[in-house]
C-alpha cells in the first residue's frame, strides 16, 4: 500500500484543534491494513487510533511494512488473535468499546470527528449483541434522536428514509411524519455541516412511477406526498415523490441532495458514481461521524490490496465539516 496519499491527505488537518478518532474495525478485515495506512503515511497528532495494538503489529508484519512506533493509539484488548478473513466473536464487545470511548472522547471536546473503520455486523450478533450498525449504536451512545444515513460521493448526496431493514419491512416502516423528520434533518445538515444555504432536495417514490396515480401502490401519495407538502409549507425547497428511475437524472433539475425510501433504492447509484472514493455519513448526531463507503472485505485482509481512497475521503470530509 502506498503511504504518498496518506502523507498528503493527514497534512489538510492541521487547522483542527483537536484529533480525529479513528476506530479500525473487525480486526480480521482490511480496517487495520486502512489504519496503518494513514499511520505510515505520516504520524500525525491529528489522528487517534482506537484499536488493539497486537492486532495492528501482526498485520504490519503480515504486511511487510512497519509499525509506528509514535503512533497515538487508545488501545482495546481483543481476546482472540487477529486472522485475516475470520471473525470472531470473542472481539464483539471489546469493539463496541472502542466505539464507546470514541463517542465519549467525541460528546467532552477531545476529538473533533469520529471515523469508523467497517465492523463485521453478523459476528456481533453472532456474539448475542443485537447490533444493527454504526448509525443506530452511535444515535444510541450520543444521544441523537434520529439518525440519518447520508453517502456522499463528490457532489452527489443520498439519504435514506428507512436503512438496514428487510424490504418487505419497508412500506410497513415507512411514515409522513418520520419522512418528515428524516428531510428536516438532512435540510439542516446540509446548511450546518455543508455550508448551503437553501438546500434543493428530490425525494424519491417508494413504488415504479411513484405509484402510477395508485395503479402501483398507494404509499407515494398517501404517505410521501403529505410529508413534503407540510416541509414545503415550512418553506423548504423540496420536489417528489419522483420516480426513483429520474430522480437522479439531470431531468429532475438541480438538487443538493436526494432522499431514497430504502437502502437499495439509493446506495447502488451512489456507489456506480464513486464507489472506492465515497462516504458514509452519519446525520442527526450532535458529534460528527463518517465512514467508508465499503465493507469489511475479509477476502483481501492483510494483502495489501486495501485501497485507503474512502478512508481518506471520509477523514478530509469529516475535517471539512468539523472546521466549520
Amino acid at each position: 500500500m502506498d503511504p504518498a496519499p496518506a502523507r498528503r491527505s493527514v497534512r489538510r488537518y492541521s487547522h483542527l484543534d483537536h484529533p480525529i478518532a479513528i476506530t479500525a474495525g473487525e480486526p480480521a478485515g482490511i480496517g487495520p491494513d486502512l489504519c496503518l495506512a494513514l499511520a505510515n503515511g505520516e504520524a500525525s497528532e491529528q489522528l487517534v487510533f482506537i484499536a488493539d495494538p497486537a492486532v495492528l503489529r501482526a498485520r504490519a508484519d503480515r504486511l511487510g511494512i512497519p509499525y509506528p512506533e509514535n503512533l497515538q493509539i487508545l488501545p482495546l484488548d481483543c481476546p482472540e488473535p487477529e486472522v485475516c478473513g475470520t471473525p470472531s466473536t470473542a472481539n464483539a464487545a471489546a469493539l463496541l468499546d472502542g466505539l464507546r470511548m470514541a463517542v465519549d472522547g467525541c460528546m467532552h471536546g477531545r476529538f473533533s470527528a469520529l471515523v469508523t473503520a467497517p465492523m463485521q455486523k453478523s459476528t456481533i450478533n453472532d456474539a448475542g449483541i443485537p447490533f444493527s450498525g454504526h448509525t443506530e449504536f452511535l444515535a444510541e451512545l450520543s444521544g441523537g434522536l434520529k439518525p440519518v444515513m447520508l453517502l456522499v460521493a463528490g457532489d452527489l448526496r443520498v439519504a435514506l428514509a428507512s436503512t438496514h431493514l428487510p424490504l418487505r419491512d419497508v412500506p410497513d416502516y415507512l411514515s409522513t411524519a418520520g419522512i418528515r423528520e428524516v428531510i428536516e434533518i438532512l435540510y439542516a445538515d446540509l446548511q450546518s455541516r455543508f455550508g448551503i444555504e437553501s438546500p434543493e432536495i428530490v425525494v424519491c417514490g417508494l413504488n415504479p412511477h411513484a405509484g402510477e396515480g395508485g395503479h402501483l401502490g398507494h404509499e407515494d401519495a398517501a404517505v410521501i406526498a403529505p410529508a413534503i407538502a407540510e416541509l414545503v409549507a415550512a418553506g423548504m425547497n423540496v420536489r417528489g415523490p419522483l420516480p426513483a428511475d429520474t430522480a437522479f437524472t439531470t431531468a429532475a433539475g438541480h438538487k443538493d441532495a436526494v432522499v431514497a425510501m430504502y437502502h437499495d433504492q439509493g446506495l447502488p447509484v451512489l456507489k456506480y458514481a464513486g464507489f472506492g472514493n465515497a462516504v458514509n455519513v452519519t446525520l442527526g448526531l450532535p458529534m460528527i461521524r463518517t465512514s467508508v463507503d465499503h465493507g469489511t472485505a475479509l477476502d483481501i485482509a492483510g494483502t495489501g490490496k486495501a485501497d485507503s481512497g474512502s478512508m481518506l475521503a471520509a477523514i478530509g470530509l469529516a475535517a471539512s465539516m468539523a472546521a466549520r
